[in-house]
């Protein structure tokens, strides 16, 4: 036996625990974008205060997540989903109180620390309950109830930013982690065989690393990009990722078994894990500032259009996963949606003041429909090259990758939108206003204007950065001649079992 786990396992509570936790993470995700400039309003704040709102809930999560993937293997995954519900929700309350962005800035990070339990032990849960087309079905359900929550995040927020004020939308999120840790109550525990040592260390380093590199863009802007404080951070934050690498190499129980980045195929899925990450996450996080700012759109009237962004994502996941379990290449399918978020995101420089629903329609609906499809597939496909008893850490490392692109990309975002308008503007506290929403005043079809030509510069460089992504996972994928394409791990077990 691989693993151990508790006599009465039940995979309908377990599946309905997970998918509640993604769909709770997902609308508070999106969710939050939209009130940023309502935030920034109540609170006084704006540039990297303001932007650590977003940042350091990803950070957090991205840090955590390989760590809190390892925990779940050794020490259970389902007591790992509960620790980091009861963080979420702490989280969520004490941003609903917070009476300045610093404290707010502290409510996010424990927030995004509980959310790194929840994914890393809700995607090992699911992996270690079920199996085959059923752990395929199960991703995608996950992948679907993801862009349910992205969907409906921006536009419940928004009604409740607007009614009520953003202090309800954090209120309601936490009462819903509060049922997440209720449910846990329902769920059977699971963890390896084999209790691994946690590597303290490596865990250390990898979770400093990663805070320095952040800390670093996010400060660029603000600091300048050749101040001390920003290149210490980028010189320390490098040098901390290669001594973790070093590290992982030498220990005995390491949090990033080498073995997994060295299997190409797993690999592979991980990278695609970005293609949300890079090529959605943006458009996400500052769209709704956009539109507000520059359109005057209420929260509301922001979270209604971006549903032509996340509503794809609702339905296309399931999609996916049925063309792979219908004999459709998971190469092809992976490479069709990597190529639709590029292509989606280079269109989207239709972008200008004014533009409406109708002229954003094809871009918006191209880049959730490419994300879409690539939710449904990457963490079954990635999860059928990992060996029974290292789900945990498979998922964390998944999720990790994942996660920490989505915390890069949105800081390298907001930090490339202020530093392109602080060139436009030649002020940085002006451009500071301006990426947080507040164009009012005479200037604003000048304002608007360099808000927009910002905003084009930036999709080109998502889509450029897409192209080579998509490029470099397929190439992977790319079975070599003369080898056979890998069984899906069931068929591999029932293969390798002896007949009598």
């Amino acid at each position: 036996m691989n693993e151990t786990a508790a006599p009465r396992s039940r995979p309908a509570a377990t599946l309905g625990l997970v998918l509640l936790g993604m769909l709770t993470l997902a609308m508070s995700m999106s969710g939050t974008t939209v009130a940023l400039p309502d935030i920034g309003a109540d609170l006084d704040a704006s540039g990297a205060p303001l932007q650590w709102v977003i940042t350091g809930y990803f950070l957090t999560a991205s840090s955590f997540m390989l760590v809190a993937g390892s925990l779940a293997d050794a020490f259970g995954r389902r007591r790992v989903y509960r620790v980091g519900a009861l963080f979420f929700t702490a989280g969520l309350a004490m941003g609903a109180t917070a009476d300045g962005v610093l404290l707010l800035d502290a409510a996010r990070v424990l927030a995004g620390l509980g959310a790194a339990g929840v994914m890393a032990g809700g995607g090992a849960l699911l992996a270690g309950t079920f199996e085959g087309a059923a752990r395929t079905r199960a991703f995608a359900a996950l992948g679907t109830v993801g862009g349910i929550g992205l969907a409906a995040g921006p536009t419940l927020s928004g009604a409740l930013v607007g009614a009520l004020g953003w202090r309800a939308a954090f209120l309601v999120f936490a009462v819903v982690g509060a049922v997440l840790l209720g449910g846990t109550l329902f769920v059977a525990e699971s963890r390896a065989a084999a209790r691994p040592r946690l590597d303290a260390v490596g865990a250390v380093t990898f979770i400093a690393a990663l805070g320095l590199l952040m800390t670093g863009v996010t400060q660029g802007p603000q600091n300048g990009w050749s101040h001390p404080l920003v290149l210490g951070a980028f010189g320390g934050g490098a040098l901390l990722l290669v001594t973790f690498a070093v590290l992982q190499r030498r220990s005995a129980h390491p949090v990033l078994d080498l073995a997994l980045v060295r299997d190409r195929r797993y690999l592979a899925w991980t990278l695609a894990g970005l293609t949300g990450a890079v090529g959605f996450a943006g458009a996400l996080t500052y769209l709704p500032t956009y539109f507000q700012g520059v359109d005057g759109l209420s929260s509301g009237e922001a979270g209604t259009t971006m549903l032509l962004l996340t509503a794809p994502v609702l339905f296309l996941p399931l999609l996916g996963a049925r063309l792979v379990n219908r004999g459709v290449p998971a190469r092809l399918v992976i490479a069709v949606a990597m190529g639709l978020v590029a292509a989606g995101n280079a269109w989207l420089t239709v972008l200008t003041p004014g533009a409406g629903a109708g002229l954003l329609a094809g871009p918006l609906l191209t880049i959730g429909a490419g994300t879409g499809l690539a939710n449904g597939i990457i963490d079954g496909q990635a999860m059928n090259a990992v060996a029974p008893g290292r789900e945990g850490t498979a998922a964390g490392f998944l999720n990790t990758v994942r996660g920490g692109g989505q915390a890069l990309m949105i800081t390298v975002l907001g930090a490339g939108l202020l530093s392109l308008l602080q060139g436009r503007l030649g002020s940085g506290e002006l451009a500071g206003r301006v990426a947080s929403g507040h164009l009012d005043g005479p200037d604003h079809a000048y304002l608007a204007g360099e808000f927009t030509g910002a905003w084009h510069t930036v999709s080109w460089t998502i889509a450029g950065v897409m192209t080579v992504v998509g490029v470099t996972v397929v190439a992977l994928l790319r079975t070599p001649r003369g080898e056979r394409t890998p069984l899906p791990r069931r068929e591999r077990l029932r293969k390798a079992a002896p007949t009598r």
